[in-house]
């Protein structure tokens, strides 16, 4: 029960075949099984899970159940809930931090029925792509391979999606968080045009989105989660979210396979975006190579701002709380102390000319197909594939540019290595075409090969 997809365990609700009180049990049963070796949860609320599967239950027999009632969902440790602990994922923040809003993410999910039975884990302010934090004594593992990392930051989500902790998960991205984990867990992670799904705090790139292990699924959760709400005024006004039917024939997309800086894509993710491309173009679309339209520049530009932006924060800190931020992190942004207002301003201007760039790329195009990262999953105690934080963002080359263009983009597996760990397809679409990318990430379910089983089990 607690590897049913949500739309698996709202029709079993619905006929009476299953109810939420024993999927939840099933679910935290999944997560007590696993949580040993997989470090996915920093918080688990099972009174408040059963009380609420047993309220959901009640709905569904009175027949006025709601979109998702009593479908399992997490929440990153970044979502806001009212009381909840709110330490993003630091051991800078006080040991009592808790927030006083709810985030409206949180609140559409609430709102629809899902219970948010855990919070999942994340790195230091969510500013590495995977599970390592000075806050959590180990850092969340990949089901696939439980010595590397599902990637992050929104790596507890992702770690709980594959490990089969039920369906739906609550991600972040402002770099890559939601699809680089997804990618590096064989999920299906969205990144979602920004503004699509509001959230608090808001600001550039940074969006919510769903981790799951089917493209039906988030687009269940996509739909609850791109509901209007006024505190987010980056929102989009109400729009079709829904997958159309699929169909390739006639559609004309991109090949992305050179990003133009960063890690050069290793020959296993290369060779199974190109067979994705050939299987698009069997069914009867134009491929064609896009070539890299990012540089440099606009890299390092980024890194920058967002090293200055970091280091703000971190330096209002006291001396005894600083020191507990995460030794990787301080290094990274210690070089921010000396930038002038010069060197800040024009690291913020490549944000607009990263934008620029990539809808100028993908606008002759459906949507553009590319690898989500260079490599496969790496070692789980490296805070990136490089450990390097003089060159923090190597592998984000094919991501960074969708948070900044505000394009949604999709993440779902390709594919498999020689040693059987995914390897992450991004579907790119033009802006707001959330159902777009959504669609075609549902056709390539259909004509993939057969996947490998879920790692549900313990290894």
């Amino acid at each position: 029960m607690a590897a049913l997809e949500a739309a698996a365990l709202l029709a079993a609700y619905r006929s009476g075949e299953l109810s939420p009180v024993e999927v939840m049990r099933a679910v935290l049963a999944q997560a007590e099984a696993r949580e040993g070796e997989l470090h996915a949860l920093c918080a688990v609320d099972a009174e408040g899970a059963m009380a609420a599967a047993r309220a959901s239950e009640a709905r569904w027999r009175a027949g006025n159940a709601l979109a998702l009632d009593g479908v399992p969902v997490t929440l990153k440790e970044n979502i806001a809930v009212p009381g909840a602990s709110y330490r993003l994922g630091t051991a800078a923040t006080a040991d009592d931090a808790r927030a006083d809003f709810e985030a409206p993410p949180a609140a559409r999910l609430r709102e629809a029925g899902a219970i948010a039975w855990a919070r999942t884990t994340m790195p230091d302010y969510g500013m590495l792509s995977s599970g390592l934090s000075s806050l959590h004594a180990e850092p969340a593992r990949n089901p696939w391979d439980v010595r590397l990392t599902p990637g992050g930051s929104s790596a507890g989500a992702a770690a709980a999606a594959a490990a089969g902790y039920g369906p739906l998960h609550l991600g972040t991205d402002i770099g890559g968080s939601i699809r680089l984990p997804a990618g590096w867990c064989g999920l299906v992670g969205l990144k979602p045009s920004h503004g699509r799904v509001p959230i608090k705090p808001a600001y550039a790139g940074r969006v919510a989105g769903p981790l799951t292990r089917t493209v039906a699924d988030t687009a269940l959760m996509l739909a609850v989660l791109a509901q209007p709400d006024a505190r987010d005024p980056t929102q989009l006004p109400p729009g079709q979210v829904l997958p159309r039917s699929p169909e390739a024939r006639g559609l004309r997309i991109g090949l992305l396979l050179d990003a133009g800086w960063g890690e050069v894509v290793q020959p296993e993710v290369e060779a199974a975006i190109a067979a994705t491309a050939r299987t698009f173009e069997q069914a009867g679309a134009s491929v064609e190579t896009l070539g890299a339209f990012t540089t440099r520049e606009m890299a390092d530009g980024i890194d920058r701002f967002w090293r200055m932006r970091s280091w703000l924060d971190i330096s209002a800190l006291a001396p005894e709380r600083r020191a507990r931020v995460l030794p990787y992190i301080l290094d990274w942004v210690a070089p921010a102390a000396g930038y002038d207002g010069g060197t800040v301003f024009q690291g913020y201007s490549q944000m607009q000319a990263l934008r620029e760039a990539a809808n100028a790329a993908c606008e002759p195009f459906d949507f553009v197909l590319s690898p989500v990262a260079p490599m496969p999953a790496y070692a789980a105690h490296r805070a990136s594939p490089l450990h390097d934080p003089a060159r923090p963002f190597e592998h984000i080359a094919f991501t960074l540019p969708f948070n900044m263009s505000e394009q949604p983009a999709l993440s779902i597996n390709a594919g498999f290595t020689m040693q059987g760990l995914p390897i992450g397809l991004q579907i790119i679409g033009r802006r707001f075409d959330d159902a777009g990318v959504l669609s075609l990430g549902a056709l390539w379910e259909q004509l993939r090969p057969a996947q490998r089983a879920w790692p549900f089990n313990a290894v």
